[in-house]
């Protein structure tokens, strides 16, 4: 698992306890991590549940921004598959102070996924470049940002494809280095909204179909064959997916349509296989509909000669 800089509060004052440095990521994204972990770290000691709110421990002053319009990937599941990243984007207004600077070098924001409670999540994903923002007004900017999602790093398991929850955080350092001895967190400034809205995490799903003979004669029996797997982040390898209803589809030589012949059910190694009857020249396909888990999935049409 990727891990970000973790920050505790200490006998009332925010105190830097660990910085452990991505290997796929450089400095810079490393102080992002930082700042975010400052922010969730300020947020647990203050005892904030949920909402747009500064927090922060006793010495942290409270930051006058807040985070609206919030997207990730357009609204769409994140597909992740096995070993591949997945970089997805986020857009969010924000909204704050005319004395926040937020195109300060020391100044920090981002949005983030976590699921689990806010004060204790189970798994959280973040972005590795830090976002981009344009002013609208004194108080509003627009922003772009990613959320990069490294399955072998970040993932838990499979209990991770399911809803996470999307965080907005800001930081000013006001000066401050956080790797300094000396870090003043009385200095700096700090805000956290939760309640950003949701976005679920799939398994990538593989689909396959094989249409035979080819070709064959009219009223012969046509076996079609196929299997439906998807991506299991327990072990990062492609695995069976279970008695699942796929689709059998058939579109003439002549159409541009497909029509639905029948439903099967995959086996118990995801496999599929059911027979028809030759009629005329057309192409064959599965078609998987997917759960909320798992993405949908077609496959190209096998065509099939019928003399």
């Amino acid at each position: 698992m990727r891990i970000r800089a973790t920050v505790a509060a200490v006998t009332g004052a925010l105190a830097l306890s660990a910085l452990v440095v991505p290997s796929a990521a450089n400095a810079a994204d490393a102080h992002h991590s930082v700042f975010a972990d400052i922010v969730r770290a300020a947020h647990a000691a203050s005892g904030t549940k949920s909402g747009a709110r500064s927090v922060g421990a006793a010495e942290a002053a409270p930051l006058d921004l807040t985070f609206s319009k919030v997207t990730v990937n357009g609204g769409k599941p994140i597909v992740v598959g096995t070993t591949n990243t997945k970089t997805v984007p986020t857009t969010f207004t924000v909204t704050h102070a005319a004395d926040v600077d937020i195109f300060a070098d020391d100044f920090e924001l981002g949005v983030d996924l976590y699921r689990g409670s806010i004060d204790a999540p189970t798994n959280d994903l973040f972005g590795d470049v830090a976002p981009t923002c344009k002013v609208v007004s004194s108080t509003v900017a627009t922003c772009k940002g990613q959320i990069d999602v490294w399955p072998q790093d970040d993932f838990i398991g499979n209990v991770d494809a399911t809803t996470w929850k999307a965080i907005g955080w800001a930081y000013d350092l006001n000066g401050q280095d956080p790797s300094d001895p000396d870090f003043d967190p009385s200095q700096i400034r700090s805000a956290l909204q939760d309640g950003l809205g949701t976005t679920k995490l799939q398994r990538f799903s593989k689909l396959t179909v094989n249409a035979a003979p080819e070709p064959v004669k009219k009223g012969r029996t046509i076996t079609v064959t196929g299997k439906l797997t998807r991506a299991n982040w327990d072990d990062f390898a492609y695995h069976g997916y279970t008695v699942q209803p796929v689709k059998l589809q058939f579109r003439k030589k002549t159409s541009t349509a497909y029509t639905t012949v029948k439903t099967i059910k995959s086996s118990s190694t995801g496999a599929l296989k059911t027979t028809v009857t030759a009629s005329v020249d057309g192409y064959w396909r599965y078609s998987f509909a997917g759960t909320s888990t798992t993405p949908a999935v077609t496959t190209t049409g096998d065509y099939v000669d019928v003399q």
